[in-house]
């Protein structure tokens, strides 16, 4: 017998969530997992590495809590917003029992992450226009815990309507818990909507120091809620998750000195993404170009195979999506520094000039 038939029969089945490092590749230029550019040197000091650290540190709860204009007991810092995602399904959804609603295409984890616990999946697919279905979701809130909307959303880079969230929050109360995945905030600050958190104690909003912070290698991720939301997860999360020198990192990223760095850091990235944007709209080999409220931008091309193609030959690695529901063709270019940005449109450049236009296709 395989040692492998004694796991759970969920885990068995579970096909696991492609990350960049798992998908791997061979290049140079990495924009296919929305990470930050460039790293930004940070200290640590050793002394108290021989204790365990604070399961939630203070100075970086207090921190991201004076930064994101909430109160200390309306944070919960966790190992990355992966954790975030996987604590709420944990605490609130019953294995074998309940279900979470995700709105796809969106991000994997969410799905990953209930198949995982053992909770069921509702999908409501986006809009047309790419927005949440607001009226079935609503028919579908008595048959799920949790509702999972990004915003921006990952790939498609579209914000959650503000009128709709709303209304479904109202129609939620004390039935639901709608969980908004702020991940990419930073880069449209003010479309968050953290500021109903006071007015919906079942609103939940999930942030990350993994993308305009530059952070990704620290795993350092935020839970914003209702008290009682909060000091819920505080039972199931880990006795240490924090680890002292990821502490120390975050704290320094979320000193004014920090702050400033991550805000001249999007102002950089917005405008290289504003750049590229606009000459992709000239290329004849360009479909669609997506929104792009995020750190990145979703491209539909007439050949996306042939682009991919293109650019893993010349060591450019991107993330293709063609295999999603609504997206054929369609490959999600991360922002970089202008140098990266130049290479990926030397690419397309030389292979729209063998390429028909959508106009002809």
């Amino acid at each position: 017998m395989s040692i492998a038939n004694l796991a759970r029969r969920v885990v068995r089945a579970l096909t696991p969530y492609q990350s960049a490092r798992r998908i791997g590749g061979n290049g140079h230029v990495w924009l296919n997992a929305n990470e930050a550019p460039l790293a930004y040197p940070f200290t640590v000091e050793g002394s108290r590495l021989n204790r365990y650290p604070e399961c939630q540190p203070a100075e970086v709860v207090n921190g991201y809590a004076a930064y994101a204009g909430v109160n200390p007991n309306q944070v919960l810092v966790s190992r990355g917003a992966d954790e975030a995602i996987e604590l709420l399904i944990r605490t609130f959804c019953e294995a074998g029992e309940d279900q979470i609603l995700i709105c796809p295409p969106t991000y994997g984890m969410y799905a990953i992450s209930a198949e995982t616990c053992g909770v069921g999946i509702v999908e409501q697919p986006l809009t047309a226009s790419r927005q949440p279905d607001w009226p079935a979701i609503a028919d579908r809130l008595s048959d799920v815990k949790l509702v999972f909307l990004c915003s921006p959303n990952n790939p498609t880079g579209d914000l959650v309507g503000r009128k709709g969230l709303v209304a479904l929050l109202e129609k939620a109360r004390d039935r639901t818990i709608i969980v908004v995945d702020e991940a990419y905030i930073e880069f449209c600050p003010e479309a968050s909507v953290a500021d109903l958190l006071t007015q919906y104690p079942n609103l939940v909003v999930t942030r990350t120091l993994s993308k305009a912070f530059a952070l990704a290698g620290i795993r350092c991720g935020f839970t914003l809620g209702d008290p009682e939301v909060i000091a819920m997860l505080a039972k199931v999360i880990a006795p240490y998750p924090i680890p002292e020198p990821i502490a120390q990192i975050a704290a320094q990223a979320l000193s004014p000195m920090g702050l400033d760095l991550m805000r001249e850091r999007v102002l950089e990235l917005n405008k290289q993404k504003a750049l590229i944007k606009a000459e992709l709209t000239r290329l004849p080999c360009v479909r669609e170009v997506f929104e792009d409220k995020g750190n990145f931008v979703l491209v539909r091309f007439i050949d996306g195979a042939a682009v991919f193609a293109a650019m893993k030959a010349a060591g450019i690695i991107l993330r293709d999506f063609s295999s999603k529901p609504g997206l054929d063709n369609s490959i999600r270019i991360t922002i970089g520094y202008q140098g990266e940005m130049d290479a990926v449109l030397q690419v397309l450049r030389e292979l729209c000039v063998n390429t028909p236009s959508a106009a002809s296709v």
